[in-house]
């Protein structure tokens, strides 16, 4: 059996967060380090690896260590402008980029800010991992801001507790980065779009967490809409409280790593001017259960 290679475990933040201090990612880890990995990853959610040197292929190997990996999912056609780019040949990544190859855009979602939200939260399987892969960067700005979202089921008073346990909500995706679906009076079935529990249960940890995003959540199943419409607002502002909230200030050779089951992340602004790309690549997920 191979030797486990040892890390160290540098907490971020006290929201959550870590970095993992000792691993070359372009290695073939043994098993025992994958799965202390994994141990590390229930307790602080966001992993951070610093200073890595890696392929798109040596990106997907580590990433296939933890699950299946993520199909790029395909937006409706009147929808895919929005999220194709030109150098998006494998179907198991993303490029998270403003830059452009004759005019045309080299991947998607790059352009500056981007709302709170949990990447496809809108279908049936939400993924369940995220690595995210810091390529090009620009001089400020861009940082990606996560929200424990098990600290912020917790400190939901108790009243709105009850009254959500057991509700689902509706995700909806159109491939905006700041701009809420308009639901009203309007026919969904050709946008993206699932009902999951308010609240889920992690199927490792098992643990409660809030599951919903600013982004992509845009009703409460069987309550009034003016009702349901406050009630998000308050959830949205109470996930993204900045005591639940790390956020990560990117370096070159950075591989960001995220449970999306238990954090919604967001971007901030940064000049429209400068080039940024990420390579991203995900780990499908299951049914969600409350």
């Amino acid at each position: 059996m191979d030797m486990s290679v040892s890390f160290a475990v540098k907490p971020l933040s006290p929201a959550c967060g870590a970095e993992i201090v000792g691993l070359d990612l372009s290695r073939n880890l043994p098993q025992q380090t994958i799965d202390e990995i994994r141990r590390a990853w229930n307790e602080y959610i966001v992993l951070v690896f610093r200073d890595q040197d890696i392929t798109e292929d040596e990106q997907l190997r580590f990433a296939a260590r933890f699950g299946t990996l993520g199909a790029r999912k395909q937006p409706p056609e009147r929808l895919k402008e929005r999220s194709s780019g030109v150098l998006q040949t494998n179907p198991n990544v993303m490029l998270v980029s403003n830059m452009r190859v004759d005019g045309k855009p080299v991947g998607a979602f790059g352009d500056g800010d981007m709302w709170f939200h949990i990447d496809s939260g809108y279908a049936e399987r939400p993924y369940r991992f995220t690595f995210l892969y810091g390529v090009k960067l620009p001089s400020r700005g861009g940082n990606t801001r996560f929200a424990n979202m098990y600290k912020a089921f917790e400190a939901l008073p108790q009243a709105m507790k009850d009254k959500l346990v057991g509700r689902k909500a509706l995700h909806i995706h159109e491939y905006e980065r700041r701009a809420r679906v308009d639901i009203r009076n309007r026919d969904i079935s050709q946008s993206p779009h699932w009902f999951h529990p308010v609240f889920v249960t992690h199927p490792e940890t098992g643990r409660k967490s809030l599951f919903v995003d600013r982004l992509m959540t845009r009703r409460i199943e069987g309550i009034d809409p003016d009702e349901s419409e406050a009630t998000l607002e308050f959830l949205y502002d109470h996930a993204e409280r900045d005591e639940f909230v790390f956020e990560h200030e990117w370096r070159l050779g950075d591989v960001v790593a995220w449970d999306n089951l238990c954090s919604v992340h967001g971007r901030t602004w940064f000049p429209e001017d400068e080039e940024r790309l990420l390579r991203r690549c995900t780990i499908e997920g299951g049914t969600l259960s409350g």
